[in-house]
């Protein structure tokens, strides 16, 4: 077993390899490059194919009881500054990479069927190997130094893949938002990263919060800069993770393709911030006032996303928004001290979060054939209905995502959503109602979605209800396409009136539909996805369902492997031996009685029709409003920041041209006058310059005469 952690660098480096030979072959030989399409895509999915078996015999290593195992070299010294470059691997680590990896990989045999038509084929496969050699690096890192490089790359991957077309607006708007706001929480943690080296001259992990807590105990660092500190480097994940306020960036990334909102926006890049606050909680453990912080930034978020997210009609910006969150979930139960809840709601996620959104891909794959390839009618749940029976596979595996997000026993997200609840409710009962009230919003709007999506009657191929769709009149929610009811929940704002109807619309394999109809489609009726496509709904569907047993507080199993640094796995034994059945019973009834409220709403108002959502939202109009407008946030944020920022430009200009140039001009100025002054003083006549000479020393005379 030794010789493979020896050889665990390989874990990056393959599909770095991947990346690196089909980008040269981009650079330098692109149209032969492009023409074996095939060939590229087998390369790279061969490559993070072995990666994952490395990453699963690692993993089955840590599990026999492997000690954590790492290897550096030193990168760069100064005196007494070391800085070391390397791998670890310890559970957390293994449990990461295979995470990573099995993602990565379906997502690649995903992407064959579902960019077969697109022309930047190739160069997307070299991206998404790009993608996941940087997170693999940021998984093995052993310092915090390497962790900011992998996490840098991975910021730009994410750029390069949400802008993948970068010739549509939207795409073009959404990877510079994403790109800045990330940017924003990265300093945040640049500043930490330095503000901790400063305090305790390390940056490995288990040497800072050592460090920190005995400077803190016996006062040689003050308290308010160690949470100065500690709040510094979790803004890198706030952004990162997309968590209130720098959570907006992460549903506009739903303009990239699809494939990418599974890798990146729901099991992956995302999951680095959650995976940084996990590193950092030796650190974080030391400082109550950051704890706090990242537990309520955690719990409103949780609220926010799911708020937002019921009124979305959009399929991929739905589960955008069920993504933040769900991430609010896990950082919360990082910041009450749930550090096995929160890995364990990770990787429950990752892997029903990344069917979904799969499976949105498969519904838009489909759905095209009908509408034609415009991004505002393929992706509208308005449009759809009905697709169970034209799409099963697709159908059946997006209703299991339901049941496991919902929590609905004995689906994987049950189990970890409830550890969650009943860790915060131990911390603080308040953070405890918010979780459970949105875990019921959360069962309501995606069996909003499912229902909306698979059940009722097919309405895409009602071609002459399409325009409605874009006009001002908008169109009723799934009931039907009366205009009476326009402005109710489904109504388009006129924000996303004017840009359905005016932008240039490519569809997710880049063909333009500006001016061809929209883009009619060839079909009446959708169809079922190719097996390239349905293969990973299949695969995923299991850990869907059956992963989450690892974790049953009977037989813990996950905790077992992956539990707190502070903990010793004795300590661990020893809290599972004292479970409590009666609690458990009572905390799950309750989570999974909210659940079941919540899809009973659900199926009472888009199935059966037993309540009318346009009542509704008519009675509760502002807080209809704050949901569908996103709570203000992009409008906020544009206002002081974009607008602001302008005019701060502006007057900064306006400074530099009178002032600064100002400045400059007169010192040119003087300089002019002086010379032209001197040319006809310096006109090389002895005689004039004995004048000059004969006029000074007179002056002088009677000067010091006068005296």
């Amino acid at each position: 077993m030794e010789v493979i952690y020896q050889y665990a660098w390989l874990i990056p480096v393959l599909p770095l390899l991947g990346a690196m030979l089909v980008g040269l072959g981009l650079l330098s030989l692109n149209q032969v490059t492009n023409s074996l399409r095939k060939l590229n895509a087998s390369l790279i999915i061969t490559l993070m194919g072995v990666a994952m078996g490395l990453s699963f015999a690692l993993l089955w290593s840590q599990i026999q009881g492997h000690p954590s195992y790492t290897r550096t070299l030193e990168w760069a010294a100064a005196g007494n500054f070391h800085l070391s470059m390397g791998y670890t691997i310890d559970h957390l680590a293994a449990l990461m990479l295979v995470i990573v990896t099995t993602v990565a990989f379906l997502v690649m045999v995903y992407t064959d069927g579902y960019m077969a038509h697109d022309p930047g084929y190739v160069r997307f496969y070299a991206y998404l190997s790009l993608f996941g050699s940087s997170m693999l690096g940021l998984v093995v890192s052993p310092n915090l130094v390497q962790v900011y490089i992998f996490w840098e790359l991975v910021g730009m991957c994410s750029y390069l893949l949400v802008g993948f077309w970068y010739d549509r607006k939207a795409a073009a708007d959404a990877c510079q938002k994403a790109f800045v706001t990330n940017r924003v929480g990265d300093f945040g943690l640049l500043l930490g990263i330095l503000g901790l080296f400063w305090a305790t001259g390390s940056f490995d992990f288990d040497v800072m919060g050592i460090r920190l807590g005995e400077l803190v105990q016996n006062g040689s660092l003050s308290n308010l800069l160690a949470i100065l500190f500690a709040i510094l480097v979790f803004l890198g994940p706030v952004a990162k993770s997309a968590q209130f306020p720098l959570h907006v960036w992460l549903p506009d990334a739903m303009e990239g393709p699809t494939p990418i909102s599974a890798l990146i926006h729901a099991a992956t890049m995302v999951a680095a911030g959650v995976f940084l606050v996990a590193r950092m909680y030796p650190v974080f453990e030391h400082v109550p006032a950051a704890m706090n912080v990242i537990a309520y930034t955690g719990a409103f978020t949780a609220f926010l996303g799911a708020t937002i997210a019921i009124t979305q009609n959009d399929i991929k910006k739905g589960l955008a928004y069920s993504t933040i969150s769900q991430l609010g979930y896990m950082v919360m139960a990082m910041g009450v001290g749930a550090y096995t809840a929160g890995l364990f709601h990770l990787m429950t996620h990752a892997y029903f979060k990344a069917m979904l959104f799969l499976g949105s891909g498969s519904v838009i794959h489909g759905m095209e054939g009908v509408v034609g390839h415009d991004p505002a009618l393929a992706q509208d749940v308005r449009l759809m209905g009905g697709l169970r029976k034209y799409m099963p596979v697709t159908a059946l595996t997006f209703l299991i995502g339901c049941l496991a997000i919902a929590g609905v026993p004995p689906f994987a997200g049950f189990w970890s959503k409830d550890e969650i609840l009943g860790a915060a409710f131990n911390a603080n009962p308040i953070l405890w109602f918010v979780g459970w009230l949105t875990a019921g919003i959360t069962a309501f709007y995606m069996f909003r979605m499912y229902l909306t999506t698979f059940e009722g009657k097919f309405r895409g191929n009602q071609t002459d209800k399409w325009e409605k769709l874009k006009s001002p009149i908008g169109m009723a929610l799934v009931t039907g396409f009366d205009t009476k009811r326009a402005f109710g929940p489904g109504a388009m704002t006129k924000g996303e009136l004017e840009d359905s109807s005016e932008q240039h619309h490519h569809d997710d394999r880049g063909h333009d539909t500006h001016g061809h109809g929209h883009g009619h489609g060839h079909s009446e009726y959708p169809h079922e996805s190719p097996w390239t496509m349905t293969l990973p709904l299949v695969v995923l569907a299991f850990p869907s369902m059956l992963i989450g047993l690892l974790g049953t507080p009977f037989a813990n199993y996950f905790e077992e492997f992956i539990y707190s640094p502070n903990e010793t796995l004795e300590e661990v034994v020893e809290k599972a031996a004292l479970f409590n059945p009666t609690e458990f019973y009572i905390m799950a009834g309750s989570s999974v009685g909210i659940s079941l409220i919540g899809i009973t709403l659900a199926v009472l108002t888009y199935s059966w029709a037993k309540i009318n959502p346009v009542e509704i939202a008519a009675k509760v109009k502002p807080l209809y409003e704050l949901s569908l407008n996103k709570w203000y946030f992009d409008d906020i944020y544009h206002r002081v920041f974009v607008v602001g920022l302008r005019r701060l430009a502006r007057q900064v200009m306006e400074v530099d041209f009178r002032v600064v140039d100002g400045a400059v001009n007169l010192t040119g100025f003087f300089t002019l006058v002086s010379g032209e002054g001197l040319k006809y003083l310096e006109n090389g006549r002895a005689q004039f310059y004995a004048l000059i000479v004969f006029g000074a020393v007179l002056g002088l005379v009677i000067v010091f005469g006068v005296t």
